[in-house]
């Protein structure tokens, strides 16, 4: 999605451990997609230990296969001011749909999630 909205030619997603990609495969297969400079945008919220240490080692560490390519990592989501608009967004659809306006987004739809509970 994020490709087809921004118009990159390589983008590839990459995780830090757990799942695949990695950081490393996802900075090769870049690379093999004729990548000169690897953007690397961490999807978290806030700067924290992984955004301060292990994203940029595990970066350098993928990097070093590739000497002609440089690289950069990028702030969090988090800190972006238009994030606000984002869950405000969420908050106020989940909202419509609970007033019974609008039908369950495609986030919620089928969750069974977009409705008020009490204890």
């Amino acid at each position: 999605m994020f490709k087809d909205k921004t118009g990159y030619a390589i983008v590839e997603p990459a995780h830090m451990e757990l799942a695949d990609p990695l950081i490393k495969d996802a900075f090769d297969i870049c690379v093999q997609q004729g990548a000169k400079h690897v953007v690397v945008n961490p999807f978290f919220l806030f700067p924290g230990r992984h955004w301060h240490q292990d994203v940029p080692s595990l970066t350098v560490e993928a990097a070093k296969g590739h000497p002609s390519v440089s690289y950069l990592v990028t702030a969090p989501l988090g800190l972006h001011e238009m994030l606000l608009d984002v869950v405000n967004d969420r908050i106020n659809c989940c909202l419509s749909h609970v007033a019974g306006d609008v039908k369950e987004c495609e986030v919620c739809v089928g969750s069974n999630k977009c409705k008020f509970t009490s204890q």
